[in-house]
């Protein structure tokens, strides 16, 4: 019995697709189709957010209002300590302002009694001097004489020395002209008389020097 070789199968040819049908992409090879992951996620198949070990809302929330706490208290703190110092400053200016003014009394005190102690003299001497003028009326010119010396030195003494010089130039920081003569021999803004001493020198002055200068031509 003879037998006949088989014919190699030939695959079979899918059926050609007429012109003009839309065809549908073929899915690639190894990735899922379309709306699998949404698929799996709606069945409850995978893992969701709250799966992957993220922390708790409400624990998140409890850990903020602590810290939030912490803070405020630190904050409270501050705020007193910085009152508790401003209200210890505004105490010792307090004090220092008071003290200031008990010594500013004291100097003041001190002051007015070394100048009361440098005219006593003079003052008993006027009344030495009125006490002798019955007696002898003509001692009481020396008597009042000495008396003038002895209450300028006593200025002097205090930092006020006497000014009177005439023959200088006319210094606005240490006179003050109540008249304007006219003095051939003397050259023009030359103080040619002393009308009224003046006691210190500028810029801690009693007063200054009334003076009389010459008129310039």
């Amino acid at each position: 019995m003879s037998t006949q070789p088989q014919q190699p199968t030939q695959p079979q040819q899918p059926d050609p697709v007429p012109e003009g049908a839309v065809t549908e992409p073929e899915q690639e090879q190894g990735l899922p189709a379309p709306g699998a992951a949404e698929a799996r996620g709606a069945g409850g198949e995978g893992l969701g957010p709250d799966a992957a070990g993220g922390p708790d809302v409400g624990e998140t929330d409890v850990r903020a209002d602590v810290r939030a706490d912490e803070r405020a208290a630190e904050q409270a703190a501050a705020l007193a300590e910085l009152d508790d110092r401003w209200r210890r400053a505004l105490a010792d200016l307090e004090n220092l302002r008071k003290r200031h003014a008990r010594e500013l009394e004291r100097e003041r005190a001190a002051e007015r009694a070394r100048t009361a102690m440098a005219l006593l003299p003079v003052v008993d001497n006027l009344e030495l001097a009125l006490s002798h003028a019955e007696a002898d009326p003509g001692s009481i010119v020396e008597g009042v004489k000495a008396i003038h010396d002895q209450a300028v030195t006593a200025l002097a003494r205090l930092g006020y020395e006497r000014q009177g010089e005439t023959g200088v130039p006319f210094d606005p920081a240490r006179h003050e002209v109540v008249g304007v003569v006219e003095d051939p021999e003397a050259e023009p803004g030359t103080v040619v008389q002393v009308l009224r001493p003046g006691y210190g020198e500028p810029g801690r002055q009693l007063r200054p020097v009334a003076v009389a200068v010459a008129k310039r031509e």
